[in-house]
């Protein structure tokens, strides 16, 4: 899977494209979405042979931002983010592979929030520092050239320096045959989006929840008009969101204590993955909403 941004499921069948439905009853791999920031990228770097660290500008098409020593660091970045990076340097165990996870804090304390969710873990890390690993890179000559796939395990446990936070998951049994059945069957009356038409849709479908606005029927009839779309296709939208809900709501997961506020939350949600694709369980009026509101930047998280 190349190196792209993660859709909500509802959000990818505004084209037509209709394999979130399958990857619904599909069985994969499902791993716990950590909110930390920034997100970090380390490893062997293919061109040199040599340990480097980055965020996700190592991916970058033109300006490539990978550092191989400290100068580097200070040469592609500043402040905290440099600050992050150069104790990456010094404490993530070396490995040829390539694995991307979310800074989560320094060692010290047993309460952080780096991003949204505050996390609360059960005795104070000792560890220089707290990384969430969750995506494995294949080999490849250039770094614009790899391909992603979930990070099932690492192959190796907490470090001196290092506290790896990778939960398991797991889901209860519930029956989604009929539901998934009535949507495809729904899908068949539907219109759908061409790819422009679908990014401004959401646009607006992403400003409803940021104003906490209902996507209620006349939500719905409102944003068609303005469009001149098929209203079928943003009720497909909410049966398909409604039934990712009712799959987040089976969701466990025995990572550290999540809240929003003074609210408990499962975290920020779960990425599940299989043949069918890879996308995200993410509650949009809890998760979502208050990270749109908190202004934060958009490396540190979008809806």
């Amino acid at each position: 899977m190349k190196n792209t941004h993660l859709q909500h499921p509802e959000d990818s069948i505004l084209t037509g494209d209709l394999s979130a439905l399958d990857w619904f009853l599909s069985d994969g791999i499902t791993s716990v979405k950590i909110d930390g920031a920034p997100a970090i990228v380390w490893g062997t770097d293919p061109q040199t042979g040599t340990f480097f660290v980055g965020t996700k500008s190592v991916f970058n098409k033109v300006k490539i931002k990978i550092n191989h020593s400290h100068e580097e660091i200070d040469a592609n970045h500043q402040g905290e983010v440099a600050d992050i990076l150069h104790s990456c340097f010094d404490y993530l165990p070396r490995t040829n592979r390539i694995i991307q996870g979310d800074f989560i804090g320094f060692g010290g304390d047993d309460t952080y929030c780096p991003n949204t969710v505050t996390y609360i873990f059960d005795e104070i890390i000792h560890q220089d520092i707290i990384i969430a690993p969750h995506t494995i890179y294949s080999e490849c000559d250039d770094l614009r050239n790899a391909e992603s796939s979930p990070l099932q395990y690492l192959p190796w446990g907490d470090t001196k320096t290092c506290k790896f936070v990778q939960p398991k998951c797991w889901a209860i049994d519930e029956d989604f045959d009929e539901i998934v059945a009535f949507a495809k069957q729904m899908s068949c009356m539907c219109e759908f989006l061409t790819p422009k038409q679908s990014a401004r849709v959401q646009r607006q479908l992403n400003a409803c929840i940021r104003e906490g606005i209902d996507i209620d029927d006349l939500t719905q009839d409102a944003i068609a008009y303005d469009n001149d779309i098929d209203v079928n296709v943003l009720r497909l939208w909410s049966l398909v969101k409604s039934i990712k809900d009712d799959m987040l709501f089976m969701i466990r997961n025995n990572g550290p204590e999540a809240y929003i506020g003074e609210s408990r939350c499962q975290g920020e949600g779960y990425v599940k993955s299989n043949m069918f694709g890879t996308f995200k369980f993410v509650n949009r009026e809890v998760f979502s909403m208050t990270n749109f509101n908190q202004g934060k930047m958009s490396t540190r998280g979008t809806v």
